[in-house]
């Protein structure tokens, strides 16, 4: 008989028979003449109640389980007469797949983050775990879903790479020569003998090859890892993150805010829409108002406002504040989440940001002090998304690049890309676990990625 997912069982209307699954013992009592078993497969937050009775097969094998042990289970599905489930298994057979020694980690009990941590290749086995893992693959498909309804080709840009895009030097290198002995040349490592002849970088961002494709396909994205060599233990960074960056061709920014919005929106309604079981401990547990939060980020139009006028507000309440808030500084996180949560109390847009503070890509505008760059600030996360209208015009972008210290030679195909028929685009990156971090209430992001990589932290 083939194996059954216990979430297909869950969700069935009505009895469906003789049925087979497999999975992990979560709890096992009893009675005189028969056990129940918690079994679990990770397909869903809902154990089934699994019925042993005394006349089955190996039940003296059965009555030695653990919690953590892995069973296949054959037997009736029925209605429960219990209220705690709607459905159960009366077994037929049971076979011991694995026996879990009593010194099995994960017993049934609250374990702290920072414990799971330390366990990485077990904490999936938990509720909480579990639960913030398949979302992150439903959230995955939403995002897949959104761009794929709107006509956007999904595309996949390096991640070995010769370039900076943020211009910000936190690059992790990679190489092929022997770091034992590799060949100097006027004191320095002579790149031209390694691989690729040149140094080589782990991807910051996919956007600048983005930008290519989307100049010759229209609308664009790219899902994939990047990496910054950051050395950051905050609660908000790691040095291996994904990131979510569609490049737009004839949008200028009003239309890359849309975009932004409409995505943020779009994820968060489906999730809640297909993702209750696991949202409702995240609600219980975790964050009891993050369903009030994510309503309004699904429902309430995003407040739009530019860079000069939240200076304002900001230097109004600066006593609030570690960093000093001036035009021309660039918002930290304690800035936008009060911009967020306590001011404006709904997500909302910032834009038009001090050319001084954003790289060479972003249009310069007419006032030649800003550019046309955005911000999607949410509630608990702060920044969430950043993007800009590119900078389109050749000479401006040279301009920009001397200006930014970026050596024009490195980027003649970024630079014939605005030489070989040029347009308006725009693009955005969307820091897919601060995503996940909205929408689950998790307030560490090693606790949304299941083998986070982190300063010293390299275990897998």
């Amino acid at each position: 008989m083939n194996r059954t997912k216990i979430k297909q069982l869950l969700s069935a209307q009505t009895t469906l028979g003789r049925v087979c699954i497999k999975g992990w013992v979560r709890t096992r009592r009893d009675a005189k003449s028969f056990s129940f078993m918690e079994v679990n497969d990770g397909s869903s937050l809902e154990n089934i109640q699994v019925l042993a009775d005394a006349g089955i097969k190996g039940y003296e094998q059965v009555k030695k389980l653990t919690t953590g042990s892995s069973i296949s289970v054959s037997g009736e599905m029925t209605p429960s007469p219990g209220r705690e489930q709607a459905w159960e298994i009366h077994a037929t057979d049971i076979e011991v797949l694995s026996q879990a020694p009593e010194s099995y980690p994960l017993q049934k009990k609250r374990h702290t983050d920072e414990f799971l941590r330390t366990i990485s290749h077990l904490r999936p086995r938990t509720n909480k775990y579990s639960a913030a893992f398949r979302m992150r693959s439903e959230i995955s498909f939403a995002i897949h879903q959104f761009f794929h309804d709107r006509g956007f080709i999904y595309v996949h840009t390096p991640i070995i790479t010769g370039s900076d895009c943020e211009g910000a030097g936190q690059l992790f290198q990679v190489t092929a020569l022997d770091m034992a002995n590799p060949p100097i040349t006027n004191g320095q490592v002579d790149y031209s003998h390694d691989f690729f002849g040149k140094p080589a970088n782990l991807t910051v961002s996919g956007q600048l090859e983005a930008e290519l494709l989307a100049l010759a396909l229209g609308d664009v994205y790219t899902f994939s890892p990047t990496f910054r060599a950051e050395n950051s233990n905050t609660s908000r960074h790691m040095a291996e993150f994904w990131m979510v960056e569609p490049e737009m061709a004839f949008c200028d920014l009003a239309g890359n805010m849309d975009n932004a919005e409409a995505l943020i929106k779009s994820v968060t309604a489906r999730i809640m829409e297909i993702c209750p079981s696991d949202l409702g401990l995240f609600a219980k547990y975790v964050d009891k108002t993050l369903l009030t939060t994510l309503e309004n980020i699904a429902s309430a139009e995003f407040i739009r406002i530019p860079y000069k006028a939240v200076i304002p507000i900001l230097s109004d309440n600066q006593r609030r504040f570690e960093y000093e808030i001036h035009f021309g500084a660039d918002l930290q996180t304690e800035h936008e989440r009060f911009l967020a949560e306590t001011h404006f109390k709904q997500p909302l847009i910032i834009y038009d940001y001090p050319k001084s503070i954003k790289p060479f890509y972003m249009r310069v505008n007419d006032d030649e002090q800003t550019v046309a760059a955005m911000d999607v600030i949410v509630p608990r996360i702060g920044e969430i998304i950043g993007g800009s209208q590119r900078e389109e015009r050749l000479d401006i972008l040279e301009r920009r690049m001397d200006e930014t210290g970026i050596r024009q030679s490195d980027y003649w195909w970024y630079l014939d890309s605005r030489r070989y028929g040029s347009v308006v685009h725009s693009g955005y990156g969307l820091g897919f676990e601060r995503l996940l971090m909205l929408l689950t209430g998790i307030s560490n992001i090693r606790d949304v990625i299941p083998f986070p990589r982190t300063p010293g932290n390299l275990t897998f």
